[in-house]
């Protein structure tokens, strides 16, 4: 078989937010880049998903009157990470966070709302149209000169004599290639969602979630730069993220988080089983021990209300008029229609609404609607809802070790010359859980930071 080799300054290898904004930033700092694609389309696991960005010191924030700054940002993800992550990873993406966020605007993305979410104490989250973010981003990468590569796996890493990365190999339309990249591999390969035998060494109890994510997420770069002896990090705690009905398809992204809202989570027996203020990956890890890995969403009209349409999380518009929200005008006639055991739930709704208002301890010491911000509110206005909901393996969050300029470290500590990783590939950002908007936040912060860097190195390698 012969292969033909092509030649770049910069190879990234997947198109999902990381690998397009590295690609597009690297473009613009004039490097000549390819960027290849596993699959037929491009955008992977970020073009599906809810599109939230977590980014501080915003103009959305200002308008919206929103206290956050750079202190309770970091201080939120150490919480909801239990103090797991790498430090210097999260330093960087504050760093850099803000310059990403005004790179996204001059590019013309809209951010149409910012809101709280999971592991958030602040307004921070900043909603985007996810597919018009990558389209945008690719136009202007393509302008520039950037090629693409479609229906192209990646499937070794080429290093030279002194152990740098050069190149990646990879199975295209016309056969097997080499491409060279004179600064260096960036993998942004995503995560193993749909990776059934690292699922089954790392999280097997994930495979009762719903398998998620883009179609080649199957752990290719993890893979690659595990065999060059990468270190890798947060392995354990690979979880599905709750909230996604039991028949979701892959049509929108269907997550509901109705309990950030003012909603309690049940499961058959109509018995609370966890604090539905904790981060949605935690709750993901926790209802996959309920009967049938199911937990019900339940709330009343006071909830319902606040749905907005079109905003993913909380749009329960859409996903009452595609069946998918048991509705009834008593607690007793929802749990019947729902599944639910309607004497239990009825009792578990009085003894919630007991403790709202004072008269009881909670009993799953909930004190919030979502990490310590806002409210409970009472489930007692007509007429009521129920959502069934799963665990959703959406993203792995783990993985591939790097430094704070997205370096790939290996076991020992050093650097893998040559070689990048960024997003959902990596590990040691998130720690033991995740915070809303850092995924497509990361991807997008390293993304420059490697573009960056890589042409920096480039440029000095030349004045040599």
């Amino acid at each position: 078989m012969t292969t033909s080799e092509h030649v770049f300054d910069l190879v990234v290898v997947g198109s999902g937010i990381a690998g397009q904004t590295a690609a597009t930033a690297a473009a613009e700092a004039g490097l000549a880049v390819v960027l290849l694609e596993k699959t037929e389309r491009l955008g992977g696991s970020s073009a599906m998903s809810g599109g939230w960005f977590a980014f501080s010191g915003t103009d959305e924030q200002a308008a919206e009157g929103v206290e956050d700054s750079a202190e309770l940002f970091l201080r939120d993800m150490l919480e909801v990470g239990e103090y797991l992550n790498d430090r210097s990873l999260l330093e960087a993406y504050l760093a850099n966070q803000e310059e990403t966020y005004r790179w996204l605007k001059s590019h013309g993305v809209v951010f149409r709302e910012v809101e709280i979410s999971s592991g958030q104490s602040a307004r921070r989250g900043h909603n985007s149209v996810i597919t018009e973010v990558l389209a945008t981003l690719h136009r202007a990468y393509t302008d520039l000169g950037g090629q693409t590569r479609l229906s192209s796996r990646a499937t070794g890493l080429v290093r030279d004599d002194a152990g740098t990365v050069t190149g990646v190999l990879a199975e295209t339309p016309d056969g097997e290639a080499l491409f060279t990249g004179r600064a260096g591999v960036v993998l942004a390969t995503g995560g193993f969602s749909r990776g059934t035998d690292l699922l089954k060494v790392f999280a097997p109890e994930q495979l009762a979630a719903i398998p998620y994510g883009g179609r080649g997420n199957t752990g290719d770069g993890l893979k690659m730069a595990w065999k060059l002896g990468a270190g890798m990090a947060d392995m354990s705690f690979v979880s599905g993220t709750y909230g996604s009905h039991p028949d979701t398809g892959e049509e929108f992204h269907e997550l509901l988080t109705a309990y950030y809202m003012g909603a309690i989570i049940v499961n058959t027996h109509g018995r609370r089983f966890v604090d539905e203020s904790l981060d949605y990956k935690t709750l993901g890890r926790v209802v996959l021990d309920q009967p049938g890995g199911l937990g019900f969403e339940v709330f009343d009209a006071t909830v319902r209300a606040k749905s907005h349409r079109g905003i993913p999380l909380k749009d329960i518009d859409t996903l009452e008029e595609i069946g998918h929200v048991f509705k009834a005008d008593t607690l007793a006639e929802l749990a019947e229609v729902a599944g639910i055991d309607p004497a239990a739930l009825v009792e578990t709704v009085a003894r919630y609404n007991a403790a709202v208002s004072g008269q009881l301890e909670d009993e799953v010491g909930r004190t919030s609607l979502c990490n310590g911000v806002g409210d409970l509110l009472p489930i007692e206005t007509a007429p009521f809802y129920a959502y069934p909901a799963k665990s959703l393996m959406t993203t792995t969050y783990c993985g591939i070790t790097i430094d704070p300029r997205g370096e790939v470290v290996d076991v020992d500590g050093e650097v893998v010359a040559g070689l990048y990783a960024i997003g959902e590939v990596t590990g040691g950002f998130h720690g033991a859980a995740y915070m809303t908007g850092t995924s497509l936040g990361k991807g997008t912060v390293f993304g420059r930071i490697v573009a960056h860097h890589a042409a920096a190195k480039l440029a000095a390698g030349l004045r040599a």
